[in-house]
C-alpha cells in the first residue's frame, strides 16, 4: 500500500485538498492501485499548496500546487512511484524554501498526522516533558531562562523571568494561559501550531504547569480558527486518554489539564489583561498594571500568559537543552523566529530561521519580491500596528533591538509586503481607523485619539491646512504612544509616523498628487 499525504491545513483545504484526496482515492480504486491517504499538516510553502506527497523507497516525493484536474495526469505519470511530472518538486526537504530554514519549533509541521500520538512520539514528541518531570520545577525554569527565549507574541519579554515570577509566588492555585488570539494581519503561525502540531502546544503548556506549580491551563483562541479548534480539541482528548494530561501526568504525581476557550473575535483580547477579562466571562477590557498577571492574573491567581509560539518552543528547549536553542540568533534575540511572509509576495508562507537575517534578505531573497512583479515600496512588520519599512532600511537585521532602533517592532513575526502602487496616506488612515474600531474604550488617548486621527488625516486628504494638520497628527501620535493604557493605542502611531517619515510625498492632498 502506498501512503499519499494530503494536507488538512486550512490553506490546502481552501484550495481544494479534500476534493483532491477524494479524487486520488477514486482514481486509485479505478486503476487497481492500493493507496492510503494521510492527512498531514502543512510544510508552510503556501505557494505550492495543495502540496501532495507520496511515500516511496527513496523518501517522500512532493507535487504541487496540485489541482483537481491534475490528479489523472499524476497517475498517468506514475506519481505513486515518484514519477516525473511538471508539478514534481522532488523531496520537500530539498526545496530551497525549506532547505534554508532552521526548523526547531516547526520541525514536525507537514511531516506528521497532527492528531496521531504515534507520529508525535516517533518525531521526538514528549521528550521535553519527560525530562521536565525528571529535573523538576527550578531546573525547568533555569533551562528556559538560559535559553534566552523571549515572548513571541510581540512584547519580547524574557519567558524565564515570567515563569520564575509565577513559580516564586505563593498561592493555592495557579494558571497557565495560552494566548492564541492571533489577530495580526499576515500572521498564521499560531493557527499552524493548532492545526499541524497540536501536541507540541499541549506538551509546552504542561511543561510550564510543572515549572510554576499550575494545575490548569487555558488556550484562548479566536473563533476564526475552526479547523484549529477542532484539531486541538481532538488532540486534547487523545492526550488525556493516554495519560499526558490529567490528575497524574505520566505517573509523575503532578496534575495538569487544559481547556480551550473560543473568543468572540476582538483584537484587543490579544492584550493579556483584556484576554483575562474575557476568560472570566466579562467584556474584553484592558486592566491597569500593576498588579502584573504573574502575581494577580486569572481569577486573581498567579498566571503565566504566553503566546502559542513561546509555549510551543519549550519542548525543544527541554529536550535538547538551553544551549542548543541559545546557540542560534544574535545579541539578545536568541533562538529562531517563525517568519510569516504575506501580502504582495511571490513566495508566501512560514519560514523559521535564526534571528539575524536582514529584512532585505527575507523579502527579496527568500520571499522572491512581490507577486505582482513590481518593485517593493513598503514592508509592514509586526501586524497592523507595526511600522512601515522602505527598501532603504532593508539592511536592518531581524532582531528585537535592531528593529526598535529603527522605531519598529518585529511583533509576532508577520511580514506584509506592498508594491509601488500602495498609497501610504491611506495606509496611515487605516491604522487610525483600525484602532478606533478595535479600541476597548477604557483610556482616552486610544479611544478619542484614534478617532481624531482619522479626522485629521481626512483633512489632509482634502487639502485643508495640510502643514498644520501634519504637525497636529504627529503631536496626536506622541500622545497616543506614551499615554495609552496598552499596546493597541500605544502602537497605532507606529504605522502612521513611519509612513509620514519615509513617504512624505504621499502626505499631500490627493487632488494635488493627481495634478502632478
Amino acid at each position: 500500500m502506498t501512503r499519499v499525504f494530503v494536507p488538512r491545513d486550512v490553506v490546502a483545504l481552501a484550495l481544494g485538498a479534500d476534493k483532491i484526496a477524494a479524487a486520488i482515492v477514486a482514481t486509485a480504486k479505478a486503476r487497481g492501485a492500493d493507496v492510503s491517504i494521510v492527512r498531514n499538516g502543512s510544510r508552510g510553502m503556501f505557494f505550492l499548496e495543495p502540496l501532495i506527497e507520496v511515500e516511496t523507497p527513496a523518501g517522500r516525493i512532493a507535487y504541487g500546487p496540485v489541482t483537481l484536474k491534475d490528479v489523472a495526469a499524476l497517475f498517468d505519470a506514475g506519481f505513486l512511484d515518484g514519477g516525473t511530472h511538471a508539478l514534481r518538486i522532488g523531496k520537500p526537504e530539498d526545496h530551497p524554501f525549506l532547505k534554508r530554514q532552521t526548523r526547531l519549533t516547526f520541525a514536525r509541521s507537514g511531516i506528521t498526522d497532527p492528531v496521531s500520538l504515534e507520529d508525535y512520539a516517533a518525531h521526538e514528541g514528549w521528550l521535553g516533558l519527560k525530562r521536565a518531570i525528571e529535573i523538576g520545577s527550578a531546573a525547568i525554569v533555569d533551562e528556559i531562562t538560559k535559553s534566552g527565549l523571549r515572548g513571541r507574541g510581540g512584547a519580547g519579554f524574557p519567558t524565564g523571568v515570567k515563569w520564575k515570577t509565577v513559580a516564586d509566588t505563593k498561592a493555592d492555585r495557579k494558571y497557565v494561559v495560552c494566548n492564541c488570539d492571533e489577530g495580526d494581519s499576515g500572521t498564521f503561525a499560531d493557527r499552524m501550531v493548532l492545526e499541524d502540531d497540536p501536541y507540541m502546544l499541549i506538551e509546552g503548556m504542561t511543561i510550564c504547569g510543572l515549572a510554576v506549580g499550575a494545575t490548569k491551563g487555558y488556550v484562548y483562541c479566536r473563533s476564526e480558527y475552526p479547523h484549529g479548534i477542532k484539531a486541538f480539541n481532538e488532540a486534547l482528548q487523545r492526550a488525556r486518554a493516554a495519560g499526558y494530561l490529567g490528575k497524574d501526568v505520566l505517573g509523575s504525581g503532578h496534575a495538569f489539564d487544559i481547556e480551550l476557550r473560543v473568543g468572540a473575535g476582538a483584537y484587543v483580547c490579544g492584550e493579556e489583561t483584556a484576554l483575562l477579562e474575557s476568560l472570566e466571562g466579562r467584556r474584553g477590557m484592558v486592566r491597569a498594571k500593576p498588579p502584573l498577571p504573574a502575581i494577580n492574573g486569572l481569577f486573581q491567581k498567579p498566571t503565566v500568559i504566553n503566546n502559542v509560539l513561546s509555549l510551543a518552543t519549550a519542548p525543544f528547549i527541554l529536550a535538547h537543552g538551553a544551549k542548543a536553542y541559545a546557540d542560534f540568533g544574535m545579541g539578545r534575540s536568541r533562538g529562531t523566529m517563525p517568519l510569516q511572509l504575506a501580502g504582495n509576495i511571490r513566495y508566501g508562507g512560514l519560514f523559521e530561521t535564526a534571528f539575524g537575517l536582514t529584512l532585505g534578505e527575507i523579502v527579496e531573497d527568500i520571499g522572491g519580491g512581490t507577486a505582482s512583479g513590481r518593485p517593493v515600496r513598503a514592508v509592514q512588520c509586526g501586524g497592523p500596528l507595526g511600522a512601515y519599512f522602505p527598501p532603504a532600511l532593508f539592511d536592518t537585521p531581524f532582531d528585537y533591538e535592531a528593529f526598535a532602533a529603527k522605531d519598529g517592532l518585529i511583533g509576532h513575526g508577520g511580514i506584509v509586503v506592498f508594491d509601488d502602487t500602495v498609497d501610504m496616506l491611506t495606509m496611515a488612515r487605516f491604522a487610525m481607523e483600525f484602532c478606533a474600531i478595535e479600541s476597548c474604550g477604557k483610556c482616552t488617548p486610544c479611544r478619542i485619539g484614534s478617532t481624531r486621527g482619522q479626522e485629521v488625516i481626512d483633512k489632509i486628504l482634502a487639502g485643508i491646512h495640510v502643514e498644520a494638520n501634519l504637525r497636529l497628527l504627529e503631536d496626536l501620535c506622541q500622545t497616543m504612544k506614551f499615554g495609552s493604557l496598552c499596546a493597541l493605542g500605544g502602537f497605532a502611531p507606529y504605522p502612521v509616523l513611519s509612513a509620514m517619515r519615509h513617504y512624505p510625498e504621499d502626505f499631500k492632498p490627493h487632488a494635488a498628487i493627481a495634478a502632478e
